[in-house]
């Protein structure tokens, strides 16, 4: 069995493959890929018997690859969303597991795997998934506040008033007026997959930055471009050469 793992962060990807390792110790794993645009060409010439895959990649969302591609393989998704599209994986019998990857979850997972291997020879069913992919990407719904630490207080920023969010010892968010407060978010993964892509951009592997909130941007000779935010409490951004592509058709729209 060929399996093809799609996660964009180091940790988790080694973590990962060695639970699946574990489970499947015949199994041939490929990767880790990292973005979006590796998922398109490692498909191109290769065809897994399981893809296991995050939702957020480095440069885009996995799911992009899936409905562009006609599936020919079952596909375990692990990351953190909410509960609809959980219930709506589980029903159409692809499972969803959140991070961090429960040993006992992904067993059961690789179990419905091998149960449901004959169903994905079935074109009436792979068209049936294909829908779904479009379904759930159509209904999907944004957080529109969030709840932060005030001292010894709970208080509520509305999504539209978030300047960015920043990665340190903790996640922080910073307001429109400059003012960070702390989250209790445990990856800047949970957050993107809450926000909307059309006004949030994952900068990078430290900050979620706002569309309204950017002040200027410049690139240099090695095609990195660094960003000027309108509140110093979000730190300049540095793009990477690799996602320079990306950002540039998130900030032009």
């Amino acid at each position: 069995m060929n399996i093809l793992i799609l996660e964009d962060e180091p940790l988790v990807a080694e973590s990962l493959m060695k639970l699946v390792k574990q489970l499947e110790p015949d199994a041939v794993i490929a990767g880790p890929v990292q973005s979006v645009q590796e998922a398109r060409k490692r498909l191109e010439v290769q065809t897994p018997d399981l893809i296991i895959s995050d939702i957020q990649l480095a440069d885009g969302i996995s799911l992009d690859v899936f409905t562009d591609y006609n599936i020919q393989c079952p596909i375990i998704f692990t990351t953190a969303f909410n509960e609809y599209a959980i219930r709506a994986f589980k029903v159409n019998s692809i499972d969803y597991l959140l991070k961090p990857v429960d040993k006992k979850e992904l067993q059961a997972a690789m179990e419905k795997f091998h149960l449901l291997q004959s169903k994905f020879g079935n074109e009436t069913y792979l068209q049936q998934i294909g829908e779904l992919f479009k379904d759930f990407q159509g209904s999907k719904k944004y957080k529109e506040r969030f709840a932060v630490h005030l001292g010894r207080n709970v208080v509520l920023i509305p999504a539209n008033d978030v300047a960015c969010f920043n990665k340190e010892e903790v996640i922080y968010l910073v307001n429109h007026e400059g003012k960070k407060f702390i989250t209790d978010y445990r990856s800047l993964d949970e957050v993107e997959e809450l926000l909307d892509p059309a006004q949030f951009y994952r900068a990078n592997r430290q900050h979620i930055i706002a569309l309204p909130f950017i002040a200027s941007m410049h690139s240099d000779e090695s095609s990195k471009i660094y960003l000027k935010m309108k509140l110093p409490a979000c730190d300049d951004i540095i793009i990477s050469k690799e996602k320079a592509a990306s950002f540039r058709r998130w900030i032009e729209g």
